[in-house]
C-alpha cells in the first residue's frame, strides 16, 4: 500500500506540473499568433537550423507540429526538420523538468545544439546522396485563430491539453513509475542496469522510434533514480520526439522514415560516444 500511495502521489504531482507547463507554453503560442513561423519565410538554411531547433526545443508538441507544418509548406529544409526533431522531446520535456529540474535546462540546451549540428549534417547527406524529399510541398497559408476566452478554455485547454495530452501523460507516467518501482523491488533492476548499461542505449534508441509520447518516460525515471547514465537519457531524447512526427506520418510515410532513420543513427552515434567517454 505504501508503494501504491507513493506511485500515485508522484504521478499526480508530475501530471499537475505538466498541465501547468503545457498551458503556459500554449498561451505563449496563441498570443504570439504564430509569428515564429513568419521568421522562417525566405530565410537561409543556417538560420533555419537555429530557429527550427529552438522551436523544437520548446517543451510539448507545439515545436514538432509547427516544424512539420513549415516543412510540408516548403519553408524549411529536410535537415532543419530532422534537427528540430532531435531538439524536441515532446511532452516528456515537461516530465524531465518535473523529475530532474536541476539538469533539464542543460539537457535542452545540448539538444538544441545537437539539433543545429544534426540539421546541417542531414542536409549535407541528402544533397550528397541526392535523396528526394518534400516532393509534394504545398503553399504556405497562415490562418487567424479566434482568441476569445471561451474558445481558449474549450479548444485549447479542454480539447487539446486535457483530452489529447494530459490523460496520456498520467497513464504513461503511472505505468513508468510502476514498472521501475516493481522492477527495483522484485527483479533487482539495479543489478541489470549496472552490468548492462550499454544495452540501454540501444533499447532507448529503438523505443525512440515509437511516434508517441509515453514509452520514453521510463528512461527519464531510470536516469532520475541514477540507474542509467546520462548517455542513455540523451540517446532517448535525440531519437524520440513525442508525437511531433505524427502529422508528417499522415502526410508522407517516406519522409517520416527518412527523418527517423537519420535521428536513430545520429542518436546512437552521440549516445555511444558519450557512453565510452564515461557519461
Amino acid at each position: 500500500m505504501d508503494m501504491i500511495k507513493e506511485i500515485l502521489f508522484e504521478t499526480i504531482e508530475i501530471t499537475f506540473f505538466v498541465a501547468v507547463m503545457m498551458i503556459a507554453i500554449d498561451l505563449m503560442n496563441v498570443f504570439s499568433k504564430g509569428k515564429l513561423k513568419l521568421l522562417l519565410v525566405g530565410s537561409n538554411k543556417v538560420k533555419q537550423y537555429f530557429i527550427s531547433s529552438f522551436i523544437g526545443a520548446i517543451p510539448g508538441c507545439f515545436g514538432g507540429f509547427t516544424n512539420v507544418s513549415l516543412y510540408i509548406h516548403g519553408l524549411i529544409s529536410f535537415g532543419a526538420l530532422a534537427g528540430s526533431m532531435i531538439a524536441s522531446s515532446g511532452d516528456e520535456a515537461f516530465v524531465l523538468i518535473a523529475m530532474v529540474p536541476d539538469k533539464a535546462f542543460y539537457i535542452f540546451m545540448l539538444l538544441f545544439f545537437l539539433g543545429v549540428v544534426g540539421g546541417f549534417l542531414a542536409d549535407y547527406i541528402v544533397k550528397k546522396l541526392k535523396v528526394k524529399i518534400c516532393i509534394n510541398c504545398e503553399e504556405f497559408v497562415i490562418h487567424e485563430h479566434e482568441l476569445s476566452f471561451k474558445h481558449y478554455i474549450t479548444e485549447h485547454i479542454f480539447n487539446h491539453v486535457i483530452k489529447k495530452h494530459l490523460w496520456k501523460i498520467f497513464v504513461w507516467t503511472l505505468l513508468a513509475l510502476t514498472i521501475v518501482h516493481l522492477s527495483l523491488e522484485y527483479l533487482h533492476l539495479e543489478r541489470f542496469t549496472s552490468q548492462y548499461k550499454i544495452a540501454f542505449i540501444f533499447i532507448a534508441a529503438l523505443v525512440g522510434l515509437i511516434p508517441e509520447s509515453g514509452p520514453h518516460l521510463i528512461f527519464i525515471k531510470l536516469f532520475a533514480d541514477g540507474l542509467v547514465p546520462f548517455s542513455v537519457l540523451l540517446t532517448s531524447s535525440i531519437v524520440q520526439d513525442g508525437h511531433g512526427m505524427l502529422p508528417l506520418l499522415s502526410y508522407s510515410v517516406e519522409d517520416s522514415i527518412k527523418v527517423k532513420l537519420f535521428n536513430f543513427i545520429f542518436g546512437l552515434v552521440i549516445g555511444l560516444t558519450l557512453f565510452f567517454a564515461g557519461f
